[in-house]
């Protein structure tokens, strides 16, 4: 078994690695780097590998920075058999088709700006039809706890990991000559106790592991006073007469604070009345996608599913999928809670609402994820006075709220136990900022650390 490291190393995003084993070659995801414009160039460079050597490509689940660059993949030769979850093969195709669209538009927006200036303009990524036909690559289906044959001597098992709906760590394990080997690639695990998924499940224990260390250096708040934390900032903000503006990940936070919202209007926690807007298509599929799949529900969900109720409506909710729709809720002088994307305000139309909420006084901007460095969302965390949206500058007089406790992703105790119950001889850390992939190294005992640059190999 080889191992190469083509993304998500010593950083966060762009999760990419490649295993090589009886005589097949395994990708394990291909996501985009995230973090703002200047990481485009990055997205856009050689991966690393020759995408027609690639046979299979495991999917551990559909968050962008996972799977965000296989129409790149596909568009420059990749034609193997992708392989993952039903429930992440429904989110990819929306994720994939979401991303070509906004890669269209901002194209078309640079190539504007270009002509004015006598310059080149710049290309998409990959289009709308490129993803569309990196799905046509997406073949068998996996359920959790039963083995795929990836080829004589070779299998592979997903569990689900709990962290958004679909998602999966990968057990891999291969045997020649009555030698097994295993490896298991955690993905990226959920942060058990939540009312919406089931808790990650553990898979039997492996030779080497590749783990996520997004949160390797910190707790999370537990859930309940994170859930107090968020009714008051709404009320505060519908007292001053502001607008509540949410940058939410669409796949599973989305879902989630709906479920709260609408728990804390039934409890009396929150307005009858309160108007809150899901603004974002991507997140309106999201939501209709979780219903089709109970395999992941949590038991919570799962009870009210089962009642006839929908856990995720509330009196006051409006989905919101025009952008005519969009444009119009930035007319609204106040007492809205408005949900939008992208959750690092990298894009989407969260940029628009911050941009008419931002400078004001009355207004509050509540953050309930993971920030990456280099994007607006970070930018405003850490204290920016004033931010650049779309040409220009912008004072920032909201109140600002970071309630870290909706993590979708363990925290250090979390993943911590995770690696200890799986013993293995060789723990392989990716995915994490490094100071946080450091800290949680220092915490590692009987087993061999290491932490890949990109481009690095290692045999197994």
């Amino acid at each position: 078994m080889k191992l190469s490291f083509h993304g998500a190393d010593r950083n966060v995003t762009g999760s990419c690695h490649l295993l090589e084993a009886q005589g097949k070659r395994v990708l394990i995801d291909c996501g985009m780097f995230q973090g703002g414009h200047e990481l485009d160039e990055e997205n856009a460079e050689d991966f690393g590998f020759d995408p027609r050597s690639i046979d299979l490509l495991l999917l551990t689940h559909a968050h962008l920075d996972h799977c965000g660059r296989i129409p790149l993949l596909a568009k420059r030769g990749f034609r193997g058999e992708i392989i993952t979850t039903a429930a992440t093969r429904e989110l990819t195709r929306v994720v994939l088709l979401d991303a070509a669209h906004l890669q269209e538009e901002d194209a078309e927006r640079r190539q504007r700006q270009a002509k004015r200036h006598g310059e080149p303009g710049t290309q998409p990524l990959y289009t709308t039809l490129d993803a569309l036909n990196a799905l046509e690559f997406f073949g068998r289906t996996a359920e959790y706890g039963q083995s795929l044959e990836l080829a004589p001597g070779l299998t592979a098992t997903f569990y689900d990991a709990g962290h958004i709906l679909g998602s999966a760590s990968i057990r891999i394990e291969a045997n020649s000559a009555g030698t097994r080997k295993s490896i298991i690639f955690s993905g990226d695990l959920g942060n058990a106790g939540r009312a919406l998924l089931r808790n990650p499940q553990l898979p039997p224990r492996a030779d080497s592991v590749v783990m996520e260390t997004t949160y390797g250096d910190r707790l999370h708040k537990p859930i309940d006073p994170s859930i107090a934390e968020l009714f008051a900032a709404i009320r505060d903000t519908l007292q001053r007469g502001g607008n509540v503006i949410i940058p939410t990940f669409a796949l599973e936070r989305a879902q989630e604070l709906l479920f709260y919202l609408r728990r804390g209007v039934e409890a009396g926690d929150l307005p009858q009345s309160l108007p809150v807007f899901l603004d974002s298509p991507m997140a309106i599929s999201a939501t209709e996608i979780f219903r089709h799949h109970p395999e992941c529900y949590g038991e919570e969900v799962d009870a009210l599913f089962r009642k006839g109720q929908d856990p995720f409506a509330l009196p006051g909710l409006r989905f919101v999928r025009e952008s005519s729709e969009s444009i119009a809720l930035n007319r609204l002088a106040g007492g809205a809670v408005i949900m939008a994307g992208s959750g690092m305000a990298t894009g989407g139309r969260v940029r628009h609402h911050l941009r008419h909420n931002l400078w004001r006084n009355d207004s509050s901007v509540v953050f309930v994820g993971y920030a990456a460095r280099g994007t607006l969302a970070r930018l405003l965390i850490d204290g920016a006075k004033t931010v650049r949206l779309f040409g220009e500058e912008i004072p920032v007089h909201a109140q600002l709220h970071t309630i870290n406790g909706f993590s979708a992703h363990a925290d250090q105790r979390e993943l911590l136990v995770w690696q200890q119950a799986l013993q293995p001889a060789r723990t392989i850390l990716v995915h994490g900022d490094p100071d946080s992939m450091d800290t949680f190294a220092t915490l590692l005992k009987d087993t061999e650390v290491h932490r890949p640059a990109q481009g690095e190999i290692i045999e197994l």
